[in-house]
C-alpha cells in the first residue's frame, strides 16, 4: 500500500531550499502539495498582496505541473479533511511564527489528532535564516537590541540551502482527489486579479531577480551589492533589490541569499555592500524574534509606558491622516512616498521612516494607524517588520529611535532626494520645478498642490512636550 503525506505551503511558496519537502518526501512514498486560501488572511490583505499571493501559486502550480491542490476554507476544517482523503500518514510545514499562525497551526493539529488514529502535524524549518527564538542571551534572554543581536547571529550561523526541488518528492494528482465521489474536499481555481504588479511574483522571478541583483545584470547596474551601502537611501535611484516581497511570500529563502552574500565578502569591491545587505537580512530575523517573544507588540506598545503618550483623534486627526494616506501634505518628500504607496504597493525605505515620523511625530496620530494602511497596501507588507519598523520611528518598540528624533521632511528630502527627481517622478504638480528647489518651493506652489497641513517647527516642539510629559512619570 502507498503511503501518502500531505505538504502544506503557506509562507513558502518555492520547491528551492524548502526542508519540508524533503521531510515530506523522506516520510512516505508519495506528497500531495496544497493551499488554503484561507478567508481570515485574505480578508486581511490588500489587492495588490493578494495579487502576488496568487501569481506566486500559478508559478508553484506550473513547477509541479498542475498538481497544487487549492482549497477554500479554515484550515482548522480543510486540512484534515484533505488528510482524511487521501489517507495521508502525516503533515508537514515551515514553522510559522506569527501570533495568529501559531494558533492556526494548534487549531490544525487539534483537528488532525481526530483523523483516523490521527494525523501528526511535523514543522520542518522556518522563513528565517535562524528560526525565531534560537539566538539568545548567554542566559537565555531575548535580545532587545539590534546590534549585540547581530554579532550573536552572525556567531550563531544558520544552515546551507536545502538541496529540494521539483522532483524531490513524488507527487500526487489533485484530481485524484477531488474527482472521487466519496471525497468532501473541493479544488478551488487559483484567483485572478485586474491588478498591476510593479515586480513580477513567483519563485522563478525570485532567483532570477536575486542573480541580477548580486551580479549587477538586467535591470540592475554594476556590482549592484558593491554599491548598497552608498545607494540604498536614494529612493531616487533604483538601487534597492526589491526582494522583500519575495522573503514575505517565501519565494526565495534568505538562506539561499546569505549563502551567495558570505561569498560576495570575500570580494573587495563587494564587502561593504554585502554585508550591509546582510544585516537588513537580519533585521528581519530580529523583528520575527522580538514578536514571537512579545506577541503584544503586533498592535500594542512594546514599551507599555508608552501607552499613557498623548495621541490626537477624532475628526481633524481622521482629516489629517486623510490627506497623509492620498500624499496631499503639501510636504513633497512625504506626498511623494504616499503616492509610491498606493500607485505601486511598494515603498522605499528611507521614505517609509520619513512617512512615519511625519505621521506620529507632526500629526500626533497613533503609530497603529499608518502600521494598518502600510499593511493593507505593501506587497511586502510582513506583520512583524512592518509593526517594529513603527514602533521604530515612533520611539515605543525595541531598540527605538530616540523620542527627540523627529524627521524634518523638508531636510530629509533635500539630504536624500538631492536632484528632486523622486518627488517628481510621483508628485506630477511639482513636475516643472527643476532641482533641489521641489522641497523647498521658495518661490510659490503650483496652484494644484495643497499648502503645508501643519506648521513642522510647532508640530515637533508638541511632539517633545507630549513625549517628555510620559518620560517624567
Amino acid at each position: 500500500m502507498t503511503d501518502t503525506a500531505l505538504l502544506w505551503f503557506r509562507r513558502d511558496l518555492r520547491l528551492a531550499d524548502l526542508p519540508s519537502s524533503s521531510a515530506a518526501a523522506d516520510a512516505a512514498d508519495e506528497v500531495l502539495a496544497c493551499f488554503v486560501l484561507d478567508p481570515t488572511l485574505i480578508a486581511s490583505s490588500g489587492e495588490r498582496r493578494l495579487k502576488f499571493l496568487y501569481d506566486s501559486l500559478r508559478d508553484l502550480d506550473e513547477q509541479l505541473d498542475g498538481r497544487l491542490l487549492v482549497v477554500r476554507g479554515k484550515p482548522e476544517n480543510q486540512i484534515p479533511l484533505i488528510a482524511k482523503a487521501v489517507g495521508a500518514t502525516s503533515v508537514h510545514i515551515s514553522e510559522d511564527h506569527t501570533p495568529y499562525g501559531v494558533a492556526r497551526d494548534e487549531r490544525v493539529e487539534s483537528a488532525l489528532s481526530k483523523v483516523g488514529d490521527g494525523v501528526e502535524l511535523h514543522a520542518t524549518g522556518s522563513s528565517f535564516a535562524v528560526t525565531p527564538g534560537r539566538v539568545t542571551k548567554s542566559d537565555g534572554e531575548p535580545y532587545k537590541v539590534f546590534t549585540p543581536f547581530f554579532r550573536a547571529w552572525r556567531d550563531h550561523g544558520w544552515h546551507s540551502p536545502a538541496k529540494t526541488g521539483p522532483k524531490t518528492a513524488t507527487w500526487v494528482d489533485p484530481a485524484s482527489v477531488t474527482g472521487t465521489k466519496s471525497s468532501d474536499v473541493h479544488a478551488h481555481d487559483i484567483p485572478d486579479l485586474d491588478v498591476e504588479l510593479s515586480i513580477p511574483a513567483g519563485e522563478r522571478a525570485a532567483l532570477k531577480r536575486w542573480k541580477q541583483f548580486r551580479g549587477g545584470t538586467g535591470d540592475y547596474g554594476e556590482h549592484a551589492v558593491g554599491d548598497y551601502d552608498d545607494e540604498r537611501d536614494r529612493p531616487d535611484h533604483d538601487a534597492t533589490s526589491r526582494m522583500s516581497a519575495y522573503l514575505k511570500y517565501g519565494n526565495i529563502h534568505p538562506r539561499t541569499m546569505l549563502a551567495d552574500l558570505t561569498r560576495l565578502e570575500d570580494d573587495g569591491d563587494l564587502k561593504k555592500g554585502a554585508t550591509s545587505y546582510l544585516r537588513e537580512l537580519c533585521f528581519r530575523d530580529f523583528y520575527a524574534s522580538v514578536l514571537k517573544q512579545w506577541p503584544h507588540s503586533a498592535w500594542h506598545n512594546w514599551n507599555r509606558d508608552f501607552d499613557a503618550i498623548e495621541v490626537d483623534e477624532g475628526k481633524d486627526a481622521d482629516a489629517a491622516f486623510e490627506a497623509w494616506k492620498a500624499g496631499k501634505t503639501g510636504f513633497p518628500i512625504v506626498d511623494a512616498g504616499m503616492r509610491q504607496l498606493s500607485g505601486s504597493g511598494f515603498m522605499h525605505n528611507r521614505l517609509r521612516m520619513i512617512v512615519a515620523s511625519f505621521l506620529v511625530k507632526d500629526l500626533h496620530v497613533p503609530w497603529q494607524w499608518g502600521a494598518r494602511w502600510f499593511l493593507d497596501q505593501l506587497i511586502d507588507g510582513d506583520l512583524a517588520s512592518n509593526q517594529h519598523g513603527w514602533q521604530w520611528t515612533a520611539g515605543c518598540g525595541t531598540d527605538a529611535s530616540p523620542y527627540f528624533r523627529v524627521f524634518n521632511p523638508t531636510t530629509q528630502g533635500l539630504k536624500f532626494d538631492p536632484t528632486g527627481d523622486y518627488v517628481r517622478r510621483w508628485v506630477p504638480e511639482l513636475a516643472d520645478v527643476e532641482g533641489k528647489a521641489v522641497h523647498e518651493l521658495k518661490d510659490g506652489r503650483p496652484s494644484d498642490y495643497p499648502d503645508p497641513i501643519v506648521d513642522h517647527k510647532a508640530e515637533r516642539e508638541e511632539a517633545l512636550r507630549r513625549y517628555q510629559a510620559i518620560s517624567k512619570k
